[in-house]
């Protein structure tokens, strides 16, 4: 037996517990649910102590005087499973970003990415408001923070500039910022993502990919000089999670949007510029993937891209469901290769054993 097979089988053990399903809670550990409203479903907080939920996102209509206390039953949720790693935590992410984007409306930071960027001293702006995140998030419990975004935006106005997302059009201004976002939410022990990769910065005005099919025509050699370059930084700081665009890039893939793309998953990010972290889908509800199939099969083609964390963050629990059962049947049946999905699922281990909030 290879060397190389021989760590796999090791690694699968880590999850491998007596008297559980270990595909389904392998599958689930890396699924992120969702709910509406204020009070999560009693399925949730069952799949949740059968170990088969690996995170939970919160939106606006999820955040309330309960917060805190949801937020903290779903931990002890988690931590009652026999199934789980016992030094894993549950993640807990949500949108806050500054500015407009920001789940807890009444906390920080206020300032946009934008304004951040303009600032005198850009850098520094940008790493008081990742400060400013990690001071909001962390009294509740929320341990994940899907920002910064490190989208350069090529026109003012345009889909990333016109809520003033994106710190800046230069690509080394927005390095600068992101990385000391990221770098101050680390320090207060909040995991970030940056996104969205490789880049949402070209997308013009009503280029919504929750809403409809985006594809941006720039070179390769455009994408990797200013998109995609924006991310070295990120990388080289230690950023936790990043999170795939689901627009087309047909300079590099005609059939398929980053996040279902081997290319740009694997060939792109992973391969050319060493990211070693775990990768996360953007929506699997998006409008842009109404010709790749159901949420479950999309999860499917993301997961053999090699995406690790697939977000089902359409309100509904039993979207994350289909999504752990898809995952399961195409591991069964071989469409997912046991060793990737393997090396996918200890990704998400080893940053889950980071997690202290």
């Amino acid at each position: 037996m290879s060397t190389k097979k021989t760590a796999a089988i090791i690694l699968c053990s880590l999850w491998a517990v007596a008297g559980c399903n270990n595909n389904t809670v392998n599958a689930g550990q890396r699924v992120i649910f969702s709910y509406p409203g204020l009070t999560p479903p009693d399925r949730l907080y069952d799949l949740t102590r059968e170990g088969k939920v690996g995170g939970i996102i919160l939106f606006g209509e999820n955040i309330g005087n309960n917060t805190a206390t949801v937020i903290t039953d779903l931990h002890a949720a988690y931590e009652s499973s026999k199934c789980i790693d016992p030094a894993s935590r549950l993640l807990i992410m949500t949108d806050q970003e500054g500015g407009q984007v920001r789940r807890l409306p009444d906390a920080g930071p206020f300032k946009s990415a934008k304004e951040m960027g303009q600032a005198e001293d850009p850098g520094a702006a940008a790493g008081r408001a990742g400060t400013e995140a990690a001071e909001a998030l962390t009294p509740e419990g929320i341990n994940t923070n899907l920002a910064p975004v490190v989208d350069v935006y090529r026109e003012k106005g345009n889909f990333i500039d016109g809520p003033e997302r994106s710190f800046g059009n230069i690509t080394s201004l927005v390095s600068t910022c992101a990385e000391a976002f990221i770098l101050s939410q680390k320090g207060a022990g909040v995991v970030s993502a940056a996104k969205h990769f490789p880049g949402l910065g070209a997308a013009a005005a009503g280029s919504n990919t929750d809403l409809v099919s985006v594809t941006i025509n720039l070179t390769l050699d455009e994408l990797r000089s200013m998109d995609v370059a924006a991310y070295g930084s990120s990388i080289d700081a230690g950023v936790d999670m990043i999170m795939t665009s689901w627009a087309l890039y047909p300079a590099l893939d005609i059939d398929y949007p980053a996040g279902l793309s081997t290319k740009w998953v694997r060939g792109e990010l992973r391969d050319r510029l060493g990211y070693k972290g775990v990768i996360v889908t953007d929506a699997l509800e998006a409008g842009s993937l109404t010709s790749y199939g159901a949420t479950g099969k999309r999860a499917v083609l993301a997961a053999k891209a090699g995406v690790d964390l697939l977000l089902a963050s359409g309100r509904d629990a039993k979207q994350g469901e289909d999504v752990v059962e898809a995952l399961v049947a195409a591991l069964s049946s071989g469409e997912l290769a046991e060793e990737d999905f393997t090396a996918a699922t200890n990704r998400i281990l080893t940053l889950r054993r980071k997690v202290k909030i």
